[in-house]
């Protein structure tokens, strides 16, 4: 596959939001005091990682598919109640930044979706993109059974 200037520059703009994910991930898998979302994090963290792997080989002219892992969302029991502790302060700060986070990359392969001669690239970002929204569906739902979400 040869890329245009303006695919080249959209793979740049992929990868740098896929690293921007996979630091924040990691931080925030450091940071969360909740086990479960510690698990959940370092999860988000190493889907991210494949898919800067992908935009990579994209960027050499290869296009690969994103690998469907394990689509079931994961289940989540409640840490916190009701009241506002420092802990659950914490934990629904990472997890508001990083639903945030996913909000702005799934937007952007919307976009970049529509700017691919190349039907294979088109398929792989629309894989990417689906799968970053069923990290912010993950990130939701636990922050719903958590109470954190309004």
């Amino acid at each position: 596959m040869t890329l245009t200037q303006k695919e080249q520059t959209l793979i740049k703009d992929m990868k740098d939001a896929e690293k921007l994910c996979i630091e924040k991930y990691k931080k925030a898998s450091d940071s969360a005091k909740d086990p479960q979302l510690k698990n959940l994090f370092s999860n988000l963290s190493s889907a991210e990682t494949q898919h800067l792997s992908i935009f990579e080989k994209m960027e050499q002219g290869t296009v690969e598919q994103p690998q469907s892992g394990n689509s079931n969302q994961p289940t989540f029991t409640a840490t916190y109640g009701k009241e506002d502790t420092p802990d659950k302060q914490n934990d629904s700060f990472l997890c508001s930044d990083l639903l945030t986070a996913e909000k702005h990359a799934s937007h952007l392969y919307d976009t970049c979706v529509f700017e691919f001669s190349d039907a294979g690239a088109r398929k792989a970002i629309n894989a990417i993109q689906a799968q970053e929204q069923n990290h912010g569906k993950s990130i939701y739902d636990y922050m719903k059974v958590n109470n954190m979400y309004s």
